[in-house]
Formats: structure tokens, sequence, C-alpha cells
């Protein structure tokens, strides 16, 4: 990647990030304003306002149309098959103009159906095993990893596709940095038996934009061995921020020895909360945690990150580490970080938390002005927050949520002012909707039906929302 392009991404990255206070401002105040309607019976679901889609696929709001771009099975340009289950996506501009899209796939080993080697892994014998992390000795190989895909705007469709890691297990989210790569997580802790199973699973690779071909798979192990989610990259300190999707799970910050080159190692620390030692923030016992009460934050230094045992978090909790509820989607905004507790709270529907940046983040004299975080959103009734997981700042600065319920799902939008809408509704199955993600002009909204295996382009008026044009 040349230098303007790096410059390009890094713009482009910031200005996403500004846009993330203003909009999840609303959250808080959503939460309050529906839980009073349904106090009153009102129906949530009456205000929708989608129309119905004829094909019983994606209900959308009137003037906006879907496009299914891109199908699980189908043969991509390097002659491998689109892989099934894709989950998070990131977004980039190329030097053509074209937009990349950077794609997660959540497969094991076993799911043979998704495999992009075809359903008997037949093409396997077209393969470099070298370029798999994990090749399973070619008959046990990885389904996980990332697709490329090259999406032109203009004609709305996808012009190249091609598997740009493979040999992973259950790539579920990731996060994009500044300096233009997609960071994939594996949601898997699966260890090798020096049989079928070659490697340890558990980790986060690295994904260049530019990538047109399988990339060299290199686990980024110091960012440690844990059941992954999502990251968010602070552009200013280089700090990543981590999730772990566990019903006890932790959240960690990753230091870097060199900004911009994880793979040159750093400190990987475990949030705590001052004079709160091994905080419970689930909420699911009795309201420990109130809402919008900020609470000085600490970090704990941790070691044996790669841990063979899986006790990551068991060893952080002991040391005083805060506990969370399924850590899933994160999003780095202009000082501040949010991230989605899919279950925590009460009822199991989820929260939100906020996490303001120190301003000496990362540095040794950070405890002299220290972060702070807030139980920002929790949610007691179905209509206001129901397991939400993959989310996404809109250009115009509302926030966008993807449920994952295993009900109907859909995709909910909070604007500045508190006002919930609903943006789509998935009929054609119960599966959730996941990668939500804009394109860098801000035209395409893309996301995955996740079980069906469909990556779908959404398009129409998005200046209706943007109120400041009005």
């Amino acid at each position: 990647m040349d230098d303007n392009q790096k410059d390009y991404t890094r713009r482009h990255f910031i200005k996403q990030s500004t846009l993330t206070s203003l909009a999840l401002i609303s959250l808080v105040n959503c939460t309050n304003k529906k839980k009073k309607e349904a106090e009153t019976e009102v129906d949530d679901a009456g205000s929708l306002d989608l129309e119905l889609d004829p094909k019983g696929y994606l209900d959308l709001p009137e003037g906006f149309s879907y496009k299914v771009i891109s199908k699980s099975g189908e043969k991509m340009s390097d002659g491998l098959l689109v892989p099934g289950r894709p989950d998070g996506m990131g977004t980039f501009l190329d030097e053509t103009e074209k937009v990349v899209i950077i794609r997660n796939h959540e497969n094991g080993a076993t799911t043979l159906e998704h495999s992009p080697f075809g359903p008997s892994n037949e093409l396997m014998s077209e393969v470099d095993l070298d370029k798999l992390y994990d090749s399973g000795s070619g008959t046990n190989p990885g389904l996980g990893g990332t697709t490329t895909l090259i999406y032109d705007e203009e004609i709305e469709a996808v012009t190249e596709q091609y598997l740009s890691l493979a040999g992973t297990y259950r790539n579920c989210a990731g996060g994009v940095s500044p300096w233009g790569t997609w960071i994939t997580c594996e949601e898997d802790v699966t260890k090798a038996d020096g049989k079928q199973i070659l490697e340890d699973h558990g980790y986060v690779f690295e994904v260049p934009m530019s990538a047109r071909e399988m990339v060299e798979p290199v686990p980024i192990k110091a960012l440690g061995r844990f059941n992954h989610e999502a990251v968010a990259v602070d552009p200013d300190s280089g700090c990543v921020y981590l999730t772990e999707d566990r019903h006890d799970g932790l959240i960690y910050r990753f230091i870097p020895n060199e900004k911009e080159n994880l793979l040159a190692g750093g400190l990987l620390q475990a949030l705590a909360i001052r004079d709160k030692n091994s905080l419970d923030t689930r909420n699911w016992e009795a309201p420990i945690v109130p809402r919008n009460v900020a609470m000085e934050v600490f970090w704990i230094d941790l070691d044996d990150v790669e841990a063979p045992e899986d006790d990551l978090r068991y060893r952080g909790f002991e040391a005083g580490a805060a506990r969370f509820a399924r850590g899933e989607g994160i999003w780095m905004g202009d000082g501040e970080l949010f991230f989605a507790c899919t279950n925590g709270g009460p009822e199991n529907f989820g929260q939100v938390f906020k996490y303001k940046l120190s301003p000496k983040e990362g540095k040794e004299n950070e405890n002299e002005e220290p972060a702070m975080l807030e139980l920002y959103a929790e949610s007691n009734d179905k209509t206001v927050l129901h397991m939400c997981d993959n989310l996404t700042i809109a250009p115009w600065g509302d926030v966008l949520l993807c449920e994952d319920n295993g009900e109907l799902n859909h995709i909910r939008g909070i604007d500045k002012d508190g006002n919930i809408y609903t943006l789509a509704c998935n009929k054609s199955s119960k599966s959730e909707l996941t990668g939500l993600v804009f394109s860098p002009s801000g035209k395409t909204l893309f996301v995955n039906v996740q079980e069906n295996g469909d990556t779908v382009a959404i398009t129409g008026p998005w200046e209706r929302f943007n109120k400041s044009s009005v």
C-alpha cells in the first residue's frame, strides 16, 4: 500500500471514529424512552414502518432496496468457492476507487458444506498447504478465514473475490486498523492434537486490504489466546482493545511495542475498576453496576498470554479484572470506546458500555488522568435491545445494531435525538445479521445473512436520516 492510500485510510478511520460520540449519546436516551413506552404497552414493532418485501427476504423502508452480491458456494476468481457463514466485515477504498470488502467466515473444520474447497474438500489439491494456518494434514483444514471482495458501486456488483486468509477456525468479528488492514479474530480455542489439528487456535491475524491471494497466516500471539470476538484500535496511542465472547469474559487492551506493527509484540492487559476488585458487571443476580455512573479504570498486566489451558479470563478475574457477559461488537469513537455485551443485564437482553479514554492512554502516567467506564445502556425489554451483536456508525452519525436472538432479527437504528427506528428485518430465516459496515463513500450498507450464506448491499436515500442536511 502506498503512502497516499495509507493517508486516506487513516483519514477515513478517524472521520468515522469522531461520529461515534454524537451517535451513541442517543442510546441511553432511547433506552429510557422505550422503557416508558413499554410501560404504557406501546408496541415497538408497530412503529417499524418497513415495506414488506414481496420476495419475503429483507424488509426495508420505502425507497430502499437490497441486492445479494455474493452467495456461499459460488465460484470465486481464484477458482475456490465462497465459504459459508459470513460474519464480521471491514471496508476500504483502493486506488481505482473500488470498494475492498474483507469478510470473515465463522467455520471450524467439520462444516464441509461451508468449505471454500468444496463439499468434500476436493479443491485442496489446487491449494498450497503452506498458505493454510492449519491444513489439517490436507484432510481436515480450518474452514474459517477471510475472503476479499472488490465491489464496484457504480454497477452495484462484485467484480472479483478471493480467499485471503485460510486454515483458521471460526473467524467471527475483528476490526479495521488505521493502517489499512483487517484484524480478524478466531472465536475458538481448539488445541492441536498432532494428527488432524496441527495448530493451536484462539489467535488474531491481520489481512492487508491489498491482498488478492491467500496471505501468510501469522498469528499475533502477543494479543493473547482466548475466545476472541472483535477489536478496535485507538489511532492516537495505537492501543488495541479486544472483546471476549464468553459469559464470564474480560475486556483486554494491548499496548504495542511499535505503533502499526502488532507483530513486534507488546503488553496485554485486562480492564479493572478502581476500588471494586473483580467486579461482576453482568447484573445477573443484582444491579451491582448502576447505569450512567462513571467508574475509574486501571489495567492489570497479564502473563502467559498464550494460555494453553484457556484460563486467561480466570487468572485475570482472580487478579482483580472486571467480568463481562459476552463482549461482542466494539467501536472506537472520538476519545471514547463503546462495546456491547450480548446477554448482560437481569433479563439477559444486553448491555452497552462506554469507555472514555485517558488523555494519557497507554502511558506510564495514565493514572494521573484515568480512563472511565460506565454502563451506558441495559435492556429490560426486547423492544429496546435484544441481544445486539455487531454494530457500526452510519455516515450521518446514527448507531446501527444487528440483533442476534434466534427469533426475528433486525437492524436497529438510533438517531442523535434518541429516536429508534428499524432499518431492516430479516424475513428469510431466523439467522442473525452480521458484518454491518458502510462503504467508504457512505452510499452502500453491507450486511450478511449468516446462515443463508449471503452478503447483501443496501442502497437508498440515506440523506433522509441526515437531519443536518434538512
